[in-house]
Parts: structure tokens; C-alpha cells; sequence
């Protein structure tokens, strides 16, 4: 019998036990196999395993439009560091910017006003113009994020400004009385936090908080959790209270502390939701912390550290093996695997200026990162340009 006259889950049962290298190699053998091994059920059980595959820990698929081989073999990329460094945008002061990234648009924050690219993965740079413009605040954007149909922004005015993204309008609402440093929002619901030390809760139909909370400390990060009944905040640290903290979104009650051991001043810059149990932290005490929620908040389950001493100023996760961090000097992202201790590459994008890494977002081929004063990309499908 030939090897293509067994049946199909005889196949894939077969090729279950190939790894990448002996699987690139049997598709060489014919055009059949050729065909057969481009299938992505082929590839699955390899992608979980690799990372920024598009493949969760949960076993979604976040990018089922491109083939499964083609993200397997840009990974190897990812894991040894290849890519070309692109400087897209370039401004001519300094600004906090903050990106996100819809799709094949990118999302940019440049003082007041928040700029929608469409991507080009061929061309290096952004268009000159943005496709759409929120604006609205008076002074400088800080944070913003997004749903289905709206944007929100916080901003240094101490306004939160909600824009319809479909019909172009947009809302003002006022509550923070300084700069809100941090906002999420999921579903109807949005969660901001200020520097005047309160966390205010909102709904998409009312402009005003509907609750407010009492932090004692500046806030720096908010993440609500995917069953939008509780939300994490993160302070500065400088007085005598958790950094931080799980809060109910109905009740507006303290459900836990996480940690036990943070020394004055290890605000937490960043949070971010793998699962609705499990979230990873980062900030001014240099480490990376991966939580579960069902297990003691008393401790982490994992933790990494920055080799440099650096602040870690923002995060990004797969939702599997990969974390990108952006420390606070020379604008140096680092790769890691959560399968490992040590970080897994390092990638140092300004020399002579120094700036934190603001923001990073990626997807399966591109990396993004918002420095003080310009916006870079890392393509890893293509190895860096030869010097001439």
C-alpha cells in the first residue's frame, strides 16, 4: 500500500510525530505530499509549540487567514532575532505616545490627537496622512483603547473622550479633576484611573462615573478582565498599600491584594490579561510577573527579570509561550519565552537618544514600538538589510 492510500486521520496521526525540520523535509518529496503538508491541521500541534504562531494556550487560532507553515517558519525568525529594523514616523519633540493595533491598521497617539494608519507590510514607512483623526483633548493623549465600535481616550486635561469610530462623533466625559494615566475598556463598560489617586468606573451611555474609588495612590495601569466583572489596578507604590489590586466591578469592593513584597516605589506601568485567571504585570521594579488567580494572590507563579536593572515600561503577550517587553533606556525591547528564565533576544532601537519604549504591539510578523520621538517597526519575515 502507498503511503497515500491510507486514509487522512491516518496521515495526520502519522505526521503528528514529524517536527518542523522532518516535516519541511518530507514536503520536498512530491507534489502530493507538497499539497498535503500545506494543510493547517498538519501544522497545528507543531505552531502550539513554537512561539507568536497565532495559536493560544486555549488552542484559538488568531490569524487563520494566513497559512500555518508560513507563521512556523517566520518564528524561527522571532526565536534567533532575525528581522529589519524600519523607522516609520518621525516627529521632532517629545511625546508619550501610545499605539494599538486593529487588524492591518495601526493606531498612533501624538499629543492631542490619535492618528489611524492603514499598514503597508511592504513599505517601511506610514503614509504621510492618516486615514482617520480623533481629537478632542486639550492637552496631550495619555492612554486610549478600543471596542468594536468605539474609541476612548484619556488624556492630560483630565477628560476621557469617547469616539464613535463608524459615525465620527465623539463624547466628552469629566469626572478626574488631573491626568488620567490609564483607561481600559471592554464590552459597554470602561475603567479609567488618574493622578488624582481615584479609579472611576463609566458605561458607553452615561458621562458620568458611575462609581468612584479611592486608590490613596496615583494610578498608572488598568486591565479589566475578560468577564468584565472585575478589573486589576496598578499604583505608584508610595504609600502604604498593595500596588496591586483586584476589584469588583458591580460592588466596587477590594476582592484581593496580589503580591506581598514590593518595595516603595515598584509602580505597576503596564497589565494584561492572557485568560480571566491568569495576567501578566510589569514596572519600575524591573521584573516581569506572571499571576494565576487560582492560586494564592500572595505570590507569583513566575517571574522574569530584566538583565539591565531597567524600569519595564510595557508588555505583550501571544496568549502562549511569547512575551515583548520595552524597557525605559535606549528604547531596548526584549523577547522571552515563558518556557525559560532568560530572556530570548534583544533588539536596541535608538543609540543616541535615549528613550523608553512607551508602547510595543505585534502580530505574527511585525513588531511595533513608540519611542519619545519616533515610531519603529521589526519585520521579521526578511533577515536586515546587507551594508553596502
Amino acid at each position: 500500500m502507498y503511503l497515500f492510500q491510507l486514509p487522512e486521520y491516518v496521515l495526520y496521526h502519522i505526521m503528528s510525530y514529524l517536527d518542523y525540520r522532518s516535516l519541511s523535509r518530507l514536503s520536498q518529496v512530491c507534489k502530493t505530499i507538497y499539497h498535503f503538508t500545506n494543510r493547517d491541521a498538519v501544522w497545528r500541534k507543531i505552531a502550539k509549540e513554537f512561539i507568536n504562531t497565532g495559536i493560544t494556550r486555549q488552542g484559538k487560532d488568531v490569524y487563520p487567514h494566513i497559512p500555518l507553515k508560513d507563521r512556523v517558519k517566520v518564528s524561527q525568525n522571532w526565536c534567533h532575532g532575525i528581522c529589519r529594523k524600519e523607522v516609520m514616523l518621525k516627529w521632532r519633540i517629545n511625546l508619550l505616545p501610545w499605539i494599538l493595533l486593529d487588524g492591518d491598521v495601526l493606531y498612533l497617539s501624538q499629543a492631542a490627537d490619535i492618528g489611524a494608519y492603514h499598514l503597508r507590510p511592504d513599505k517601511g514607512r506610514l503614509p504621510h496622512s492618516p486615514m482617520a483623526l480623533f481629537s478632542g483633548h486639550q492637552e496631550d493623549v495619555c492612554r486610549f483603547a478600543m471596542t468594536d465600535t468605539h474609541l476612548v481616550s484619556g488624556g492630560s486635561d483630565g477628560k476621557i473622550l469617547v469616539h464613535d469610530r463608524r459615525r465620527g462623533l465623539s463624547v466628552e466625559y469629566t469626572g478626574h479633576n488631573q491626568e488620567v494615566n490609564c483607561l481600559d475598556c471592554r464590552g459597554v463598560l470602561i475603567v479609567s484611573g488618574s493622578r488624582d489617586r481615584t479609579t472611576r468606573i463609566w458605561t458607553l451611555s452615561s458621562t458620568y462615573p458611575r462609581h468612584t474609588i479611592p486608590m490613596n495612590d496615583r494610578v498608572w495601569s488598568i486591565a479589566i478582565s475578560p468577564t468584565q466583572s472585575s478589573f486589576v489596578t496598578g499604583t505608584a507604590c508610595c504609600e502604604n498599600f498593595s500596588p496591586l489590586r483586584i476589584w469588583d466591578v458591580e460592588r466596587c469592593a477590594l476582592l484581593c491584594c496580589l503580591g506581598s513584597e514590593f518595595r516603595r516605589g515598584a509602580g505597576v506601568l503596564d497589565i494584561v490579561y492572557e485568560s480571566p485567571f491568569q495576567l501578566l504585570t510589569c514596572g519600575y521594579d524591573t521584573f516581569i510577573r506572571s499571576w494565576d488567580l487560582r492560586l494564592s494572590p500572595r505570590k507569583c507563579v513566575m517571574e522574569w527579570e530584566e538583565p539591565h536593572d531597567n524600569a519595564l515600561y510595557c508588555i505583550q503577550t501571544d496568549g502562549n509561550h511569547m512575551i515583548a517587553s520595552g524597557s525605559s533606556y535606549y528604547g531596548v525591547i526584549r523577547t522571552w519565552d515563558k518556557r525559560q528564565t532568560r530572556c530570548l533576544e534583544m533588539f536596541q532601537l535608538s543609540s543616541a537618544v535615549s528613550s523608553p519604549v512607551y508602547c510595543l504591539r505585534f502580530n505574527t510578523s511585525h513588531l511595533y514600538a513608540a519611542l519619545a520621538t519616533s515610531l519603529y517597526s521589526l519585520d521579521f519575515r526578511q533577515g536586515p538589510r546587507p551594508r553596502r
